[in-house]
Parts: structure tokens; sequence; C-alpha cells
């Protein structure tokens, strides 16, 4: 897949590029409020950007900050051909503004957020496809080449409870206990069974991962919510200027 849409915050100083795709299979992907039937969470864009057309807007607009995300911006077939250009061309800081962590391995990135899945081997490959082990070692990898990093991780009870939390906290922790970690309370995706934490067992998490780790965020949205970041941060106030 590739990038079908770009959008800027002149407020941040930021444009981001999105990509259409993941390689994952996650079934509470947030994705799925906005109705994807097929493949993909997401509906399917009907055209994507050509490198040619990503390059001029970017320099057009000239941001101090590049970011990428999908989907799965890792996916994308000229990520690394965008991401050179970004720093090398515009001199900015590029970032992975979210990924599964499946591919970290980028030549002029800075920095990346990734969202771990479960601890246990068994629930990782039953919730993703993929094995457990490739995640943590391209996180350690990265950390250990001086990435930027900071990790997220969503919290269904019953599903990927506080013992699943607390192994990837531990992970977490034996690299940097000052990496930035956000707790995500589940979104409910519609058909879909899963228990939305309460806001007590939302506080019972954020004080596990703050006996951890000293930079705990937490965010415990609805649907509806979800579906207008723009009413509770302005970073998402962005304009799109390139692609639908």
């Amino acid at each position: 897949m590739s990038f079908y849409r770009i959008t800027q915050n002149k407020k941040y100083d930021f444009v981001t590029l999105h990509n259409w795709g993941c390689t994952f299979h996650c079934p509470f992907c947030s994705y799925k409020l906005r109705g994807g039937k097929s493949g993909f969470a997401y509906p399917k864009p009907e055209r994507f950007l050509s490198v040619e057309e990503q390059k001029e807007v970017l320099q057009k607009a000239g941001p101090g900050k590049v970011y990428f995300m999908g989907g799965e911006p890792t996916v994308a077939k000229e990520l690394h051909t965008m991401v050179e250009f970004s720093k090398k061309e515009l001199g900015a800081f590029t970032k992975l503004g979210h990924t599964n962590g499946s591919n970290l391995d980028i030549p002029f990135l800075d920095a990346a957020n990734i969202g771990f899945k479960a601890w246990s081997e068994d629930l990782h490959l039953q919730l993703t496809g993929r094995p457990k082990s490739l995640i943590f070692d391209n996180f350690s990898r990265a950390f250990d080449n001086g990435m930027e990093l900071s990790a997220s991780m969503i919290y269904i009870p019953g599903l990927i409870g506080l013992d699943e939390m607390e192994g990837v906290l531990k992970f977490v922790a034996s690299l940097d206990k000052n990496i930035p970690f956000h707790i995500m309370g589940y979104i409910p995706v519609p058909g879909l069974d899963y228990k939305r934490p309460t806001v007590e067992e939302m506080e019972v998490a954020k004080k596990l991962c703050s006996s951890y780790l000293t930079k705990v965020g937490v965010s415990h949205l609805t649907s509806e919510q979800a579906l207008d970041l723009t009413a509770r941060d302005d970073r998402f106030n962005v304009k799109i200027i390139a692609g639908v």
C-alpha cells in the first residue's frame, strides 16, 4: 500500500502522511469505527498519492516535523524514500506517529510510537497473527540504536488485562523507566462484546503503570469521542493538503 492523504497542523508545525493497510488483524482495531468492511478496517481510498505528489506537497508545506501514520505506516512501499526526503531535503524531524513495531529499521527515522498488543506469546499470535518476538526485538534494537521511543497499549478487561500490561511494562522499564507510556481504554467497536474498562479500572491500570514508568498517560474515550478527537486535543485539528 501507499500514502493516500497528507494533513497539516500549522500551529504545531507538522504534516502527516496517512497510509492504508496493516500487517496485523487485531479484532478491536479502532479504525473499524469508521466502517471498513474488507481487508483493512478503514475503507480503501479511491486513489493513492504518487511519490512525486508527496514530495511536492511536503516541499511547499515546509514542515519542521513529518509524521507517518496508518493503519500501519511501515507497509507503505515508499516509506523509506519519504522519510529520507523529509530528513535530507526538508531537515524535518521524522516519526512514525503510531506503528505496531513490525519494522523499525528505517534510515533517517528519528522517533516511533509503538502500540504493544499483548505480552503472552499465544495471545499476541491470536490477536495479531504475528509472533511477539518480532515486535519486542525491534523495540529493543531501536532503543539500542538511539531512536526516540514511546509506547502504548489498549486495556481490555477479560482479554488484555493487567497481567498482560504488567509484562509489557516490565520489558519497557528494563530499557528505560523514562520511556513515555500511554494506556488506552478499549473503545467499543460495533459487533464486538469486549468490555470497556470502568473509570475505577483505568485508575488501577494507571497506578500499575506508574509503579514501573515515570511518564504515564491515559485516555478513556467513548466511540463518539474517538470519532471527533479535535474536540479534546487541538493537535488533531488538521487541514487536508493532499488526497481526500
